[in-house]
């Protein structure tokens, strides 16, 4: 799958203190950009430096061509899929802790290659993260 990069910032979860403010304004400026957009919007998460506590570029792309850079996901990879409650204002949130939480205890052997929110436009969010292969 192709994804369209609009822009992309470099963060940390645990050691960046201003994390929550670059994301927030990566989201506004990318949308923004993107006059009467009916594609899906995509978070994606790469570049890891290890971890979900080490350093990792986000990137706000789309599935619609766009001028920028284009990240090539493996669509053969594998994935495991989290539903998010769009209808809770921390769903997204909620569901980064579910994920870490599940690492933690053994239950999720992450690839740290791609992992990704879909934002489909009828509000519906997806997080999939990359699974090592087994």
């Amino acid at each position: 799958m192709n994804l369209y990069i609009i822009n992309s910032i470099r963060t940390n979860n645990f050691n960046d203190d201003s994390m929550m403010e670059k994301i927030n304004t990566l989201w506004k400026e990318a949308y923004a950009g993107m006059d009467d957009h009916e594609s899906n919007m995509y978070g994606v998460y790469h570049s890891y430096d290890s971890n979900y506590k080490g350093d990792y570029t986000l990137s706000v792309a789309t599935d619609e061509t766009v001028d920028g850079n284009v990240l090539t996901v493996a669509e053969d990879a594998a994935y495991k899929v989290f539903k998010v409650n769009s209808s809770d204002e921390q769903g997204v949130v909620k569901a980064w802790m579910n994920i870490w939480e599940q690492e933690e205890a053994g239950l999720l052997q992450r690839a740290y290659s791609f992992d990704y929110e879909k934002y489909a436009p009828n509000g519906e969010v997806e997080i999939y993260i990359a699974l090592k292969p087994v």
